[in-house]
């Protein structure tokens, strides 16, 4: 019994600390994070670091920009990934179409949420004992709709692209949030050995607005416990840039490759808790490194979510998050698995994450090759 209301009551403790956080009057560090975590287990496995090299269907998210470097015809990507042993899943489906030889559209679908949720604030009756009966799940979701458009420059090997975003979050029926904001990209290709890449996200500021439905019985219970009772409100998420470059090699005349890439997040939401900190923005490095072989396999190594962790004896040591990584590919079919945080190594848990592209020639395209 005892267990079991614990679990419930820390249940009613990060319900109403969620609620509380979005009673805020200024631009929050943090908001929307979940647009962070990033798709495609080929990036996730470089630790993000793509934003300069990203020429598939995840460029939608990663770097806009990057969606011009698609064959002619159609690419779908797919991820599923679940964090905190299964509790939050996150998913992903994107879709890309070029529209000619220089432009590309796509579209992404994102889905972070938590399900069955013990609501309690209901859980003591009028008598004061405790009904378990009393007890309903729900849900808390964040969803992202994500419109993209990419085209080729005149400048020989320069792209640019953006992103509109729709964003709705829901917490049950207790809360919920529409915004909208727009990102935007730049590729840029020197030679046959470089790459280099620019994202801007929420370039223009995202907006979420906040709508709450807290009941008179809710109420009385957050008065009673001494939570405060959430307001309608605006919650700002400001720019973050993030600048990469890529190069990759030949390793003789067998197929074999080397590439890498380093790119610099800078926030602008004030200090983090980040390698490089300032009272205006704050700075986290990522690179990643890949092998292999043509097009059918490839190994990836990447670090990154590198801070500095405070001991109880006050001394601070820093901590990364080391993630491997490998793909395969088999004709226009793509299979990617990541493995985040090798060796608990961070203070972000572990988790398996897979994902898959499927590309589809023009029906053009391929009645010529019938004929």
């Amino acid at each position: 019994m005892n267990i079991k209301l614990g679990i419930i009551t820390t249940s009613v403790l990060l319900m109403n600390s969620f609620l509380h956080a979005q009673d805020d009057k200024v631009a929050p560090k943090y908001s929307n994070e979940f647009l962070q975590i990033g798709v495609g287990a080929d990036a996730l496995g470089m630790s993000n670091a793509v934003v300069a090299k990203t020429n598939n269907v995840n460029a939608g998210y990663w770097n806009p920009a990057g969606l011009t470097s698609i064959q002619k015809g159609w690419e779908i990507g797919a991820m599923h990934s679940e964090y905190f042993a299964g509790i939050a899943k996150y998913d992903y489906v994107g879709v890309a179409r070029t529209l000619d030889e220089k432009s590309t559209v796509g579209f992404s679908f994102i889905r972070f949420a938590v399900d069955d949720i013990p609501n309690t604030t209901q859980l003591i009756d009028n008598t004061g004992g405790i009904d378990y009966d009393r007890i309903s799940l729900f849900t808390a979701a964040d969803y992202a709709f994500l419109f993209s458009y990419a085209r080729k420059l005149k400048v020989e090997g320069l792209s640019l692209g953006g992103n509109f975003k729709l964003i709705n979050r829901k917490v049950g029926d207790f809360a919920k949030a529409w915004g909208f904001g727009l990102d935007a990209g730049l590729q840029y290709k020197k030679g046959e050995h470089w790459k280099f890449g620019l994202m801007a996200r929420d370039v223009s500021s995202t907006f979420n607005a906040w709508i709450f439905n807290i009941d008179a019985a809710t109420k009385e219970v957050f008065v009673n416990t001494g939570n405060a009772i959430p307001e309608n409100g605006l919650e700002i998420t400001l720019p973050r840039f993030i600048a990469g470059s890529h190069a990759k090699y030949n390793l003789g005349k067998k197929g074999l490759f080397v590439g890498g890439e380093v790119d610099l997040s800078i926030t602008t939401d004030g200090r983090r808790n980040t390698i490089i900190q300032t009272n205006a923005i704050s700075i986290d490095p990522a690179v990643g490194v890949e092998f292999g072989y043509k097009t059918y396999v490839t190994l990836r190594f990447g670090v990154g979510n590198m801070q500095y962790i405070k001991d109880f004896d006050d001394s601070k040591s820093l901590t990364i998050q080391p993630n491997i990584g490998i793909g395969l590919n088999v004709k226009n079919f793509s299979l990617d698995y990541a493995f985040t945080d090798l060796g608990d190594q961070s203070v972000a848990l572990y988790s398996h994450v897979i994902s898959l592209r499927l590309r589809i020639n023009s029906t053009k395209d391929l009645i010529k090759k019938e004929i």
